[in-house]
C-alpha cells in the first residue's frame, strides 16, 4: 500500500489516502452514479444516485446533488462525498462548490481515469450547450481515497481509457513512467496491484507538483490539456458516442505528435515511438470524422486567445511545450488524423 500523499492546491490542503477498500465513511451526503451504487453504495448515508455516463454532466445532476443537501438540512460543515469516475467526481466538486457557497468534499474515484487525473487538481464542470465542461469552477477536494483494486471491476475499455491519461502524465513529467509503460506492457494489462498502484501514485506526484504550482491554469498547468483539446474536438463532433474520454485523449495526443512535427519542434523519431506505444495498448489514432465537424469544438476551446489556440505539444520524454497554431495548421493535422 502506497503512503499518503498530500498537496496544497490554492490554499487548500488535499490529502490523497490509498485504501485497500472503497471507503467514504463521515460523508453528510453520497453521490452515486447507478454503476457505482450498485456496487459499492450499500450503507451509504443519504445517497443521491446520478444515471451513469457524459449524458449526467449536466444542470440536472447539479441540482439533484444540491437538492440532497438541501433535503438532508446539511449546513456548510457537511460533506458531499462523489463515489464514482470523472463525471461523478466533477459533479460532486462543482455542487459542493456552490452549496453555501463551498462545503466539504471527499472525492472517492472508482476508475482509473478518476484516479489518476479527475479527482486531483479542484477542477470541476459539466458539459454545455453541446460543449465539453465549458461550465465550472475551481474547487479541490479536501480528502481523496484511493482504493487501487476498484479497477479490477472496471470494463477493459474503461480501463484502457484511464490509461490514455497515465500515458499522457508520463509525457508530460515522469520519463521512469513512460518506461514501465514501454516494458512491462503484459503487467499493465493484466492489472497487476503492484504497478497498478505505482502507475497512480506517479501520475498524483505529477499532477499535483503542477497544480500547486499552478491552482487555475493561469500558467504551467495548461500542459496537462496534453492530447485534450483535439481530444474534446472529437467528443463534440461524436456527440460524445463512440469514443471514451480516454480514447479521444489518445486520439488528441497523435493529432499533437503530428502538430509539433509539422512545426519543426517535435522530433520524427520521437512522434514515431509514442505513436507505436499508443497502439500497443490498442488506441485508434484515426478517427472516421470529417474536418468540418472537429473545427466547431476546436473554436469553442477555453484556451484560446484571439484567433489563434495554445496547443500542448510533446517534443521529447519530459519535454512538453505550448505553442500557438492557427487554423491552417490545425485543418493539417485533423485531415491527416481521419480515417
Amino acid at each position: 500500500m502506497s503512503p499518503a500523499l498530500s498537496f496544497t492546491i490554492g490554499g487548500v490542503r488535499t490529502e490523497v489516502v490509498f485504501s485497500a477498500r472503497v471507503a467514504f465513511g463521515g460523508s453528510s451526503v453520497t453521490v452515486f452514479d447507478s454503476h457505482t451504487y450498485g456496487l459499492f453504495g450499500a450503507g451509504a448515508a443519504n445517497p443521491v444516485t446520478l444515471p451513469a455516463g457524459e449524458s449526467s454532466k449536466s444542470w440536472a445532476s447539479v441540482q439533484a446533488v444540491l437538492e440532497g443537501c438541501t433535503a438532508r438540512g446539511m449546513g456548510r460543515d457537511g460533506e458531499i462525498a462523489g463515489v464514482g469516475g470523472g463525471v461523478v467526481c466533477d459533479i460532486t466538486a462543482f455542487a459542493a462548490s456552490l452549496y453555501m457557497r463551498g462545503c466539504g468534499l471527499t472525492l472517492v474515484p472508482t476508475t482509473l481515469l478518476a484516479m489518476v487525473d479527475a479527482a486531483l487538481g479542484g477542477k470541476t464542470g459539466i458539459d454545455f450547450l453541446g460543449y465539453k465542461n465549458l461550465v465550472g469552477t475551481f474547487y479541490p477536494a479536501s480528502r481523496i481515497i484511493i482504493a487501487a483494486a476498484a479497477v479490477q471491476s472496471l470494463p477493459e475499455r474503461e480501463y484502457l481509457s484511464g490509461l490514455a491519461e497515465v500515458i499522457k502524465t508520463a509525457l508530460i513529467g515522469d520519463g521512469e513512467l513512460f518506461a514501465l509503460l514501454s516494458a512491462e506492457r503484459a503487467a499493465v494489462m493484466a492489472r497487476e496491484t503492484t504497478v497498478v498502484e505505482e502507475m497512480i501514485r506517479r501520475s498524483l506526484v505529477v499532477k499535483g507538483r503542477i497544480v500547486e504550482e499552478d491552482p487555475k491554469e493561469s500558467g504551467i498547468r495548461a500542459v496537462l490539456n496534453l492530447g485534450h483539446t483535439f481530444g474534446h474536438a472529437l467528443e463534440t463532433a461524436t456527440g460524445f458516442t463512440g469514443w471514451t474520454h480516454g480514447e479521444a485523449v489518445a486520439w488528441g495526443i497523435g493529432r499533437a505528435l503530428a502538430a509539433g512535427v509539422r512545426m519543426g519542434i517535435t522530433d520524427p523519431g520521437f512522434a514515431h515511438q509514442v505513436e507505436s506505444l499508443l497502439r500497443a495498448y490498442g488506441f485508434r489514432l484515426q478517427a472516421p470524422v470529417r474536418l468540418e465537424a472537429l473545427l466547431p469544438g476546436l473554436r469553442h476551446d477555453k484556451k484560446r486567445r484571439g484567433g489563434a489556440l495554445k496547443l500542448v505539444i510533446p517534443c521529447g520524454a519530459g519535454d512538453v511545450r505550448i505553442r500557438e497554431a492557427v487554423e491552417e495548421d490545425l485543418a493539417a493535422v485533423l485531415t491527416d488524423g481521419q480515417a
